[in-house]
């Protein structure tokens, strides 16, 4: 069996760069604002262990195969995290810079005479592996990426904005009730705050979308205290909708602020898209070795396909309409009752209206 295309790939290799550096400036728009595709990513090594894989004289030996495997896996990894840190990359133009590397080679090698059907099965399969692991290199890059964005730009944004609900808490308690600069003063903390909960949601959910569990801090709870605290607070904002039945005094362990985070982003969703001036009940229940906290509201159902959907982070039903946030409201409320080792559940139905169903262990105190 020849050595010839194995020689011819070492011989021509900085060729075919050239000329696949070339194709993919004049295919590939994000290409043109790179100074150099071949300098800055792993094309001299990918060609120079294809070359072996072509060799004849190296004894393709099962542990020879799964080491050039691995290579192969590493140097495609090693592009894709390169190309994820251009911001003008693409997944779509990743793969296409190794269609055109694939068309580049088949085309040099084949000047003089074919492939022998070896030696094409060869490199179609080495290429087609490299695709897949660049690809999953550059989407975990990517995500990586997006979410150190996140964080970073949560986090200086918290500055700022703190300064800011300081200095409107120090302007309304100079005020005097009903004055119109302290209603204005109100409107603004309250966006202040609106806003702040909105930059914690995004720090919640990368730490979710991360693998990470929330840091949560769990201390002893009332939980009926808690469901009348956040009711009466979102009294004031959106009248006396809301209706408490309640057991006895119920308490377990728990993280009051985040449990606090659940109850309001569930009673507020029923306040955007259940029916306008209906009751707006929270059933709190101890039910054997779990409590159950029931959100429901009136009005149209939703549907079961938009049902799957609900508790994914940054997806929106249809019949959210052009209610704001980042959709991922009911996301966090998933991970936080997740946190307490807890479930949570929708029902639906046309004529019943629509109810949040929240189950917590009881913990021993």
């Amino acid at each position: 069996m020849s050595n010839r295309n194995s020689n011819r790939l070492k011989q021509h290799a900085q060729r075919i760069m050239r000329i696949w550096e070339k194709r993919a400036r004049d295919e590939i728009s994000a290409s043109l604002h790179q100074n150099s595709l071949i300098l800055q990513n792993s094309l001299p090594q990918y060609l120079n262990q294809l070359v072996d894989e072509l060799s004849t004289e190296i004894e393709r030996i099962p542990a020879r195969i799964e080491a050039d495997k691995l290579e192969n896996t590493r140097i495609s990894k090693q592009h894709g995290q390169e190309r994820a840190g251009f911001a003008d990359y693409s997944m779509t133009q990743l793969i296409f810079e190794y269609h055109i590397l694939r068309q580049v080679i088949f085309q040099v090698l084949e000047e003089e005479a074919p492939l022998e059907p070896r030696e094409r099965d060869i490199i179609i399969d080495s290429i087609e592996q490299a695709v897949n692991d660049a690809a999953t290199q550059f989407s975990r890059t990517l995500r990586d990426i997006q979410e150190l964005f996140t964080v970073t730009l949560s986090h200086d944004l918290r500055n700022p904005l703190n300064i800011i609900r300081i200095g409107t808490q120090l302007t309304l308690r100079r005020l005097e009730q009903g004055d119109t600069h302290a209603n204005i003063a109100a409107k603004m903390l309250s966006a202040v705050e609106r806003l702040d909960s909105m930059i914690q949601n995004l720090l919640d959910a990368s730490r979710l979308r991360s693998g990470q569990s929330l840091k949560l801090e769990f201390e002893e709870c009332s939980f009926d205290r808690i469901v009348r605290d956040v009711v009466e607070d979102l009294s004031f904002a959106y009248g006396d909708r809301f209706v408490i039945v309640s057991d006895a005094e119920i308490r377990s362990k728990c993280s009051p602020k985040e449990i606090r985070r659940v109850i309001e982003n569930l009673a507020i969703n029923a306040v955007k898209y259940g029916a306008p001036n209906t009751p707006i009940i929270l059933t709190l229940q101890q039910i054997e070795t779990h409590i159950s906290l029931t959100v429901h509201n009136e009005g149209a159902p939703i549907a079961l396909d938009a049902q799957s959907i609900l508790f994914q982070q940054f997806r929106r039903t249809v019949s959210a309409g052009e209610q704001t946030g980042w959709g991922l409201g009911l996301f966090l409320v998933k991970g936080i009752v997740e946190a307490h080792h807890g479930t949570i559940e929708v029902e639906s139905a046309e004529g019943r209206g629509t109810s949040f169903i929240v189950k917590l262990p009881i913990s021993p105190l």
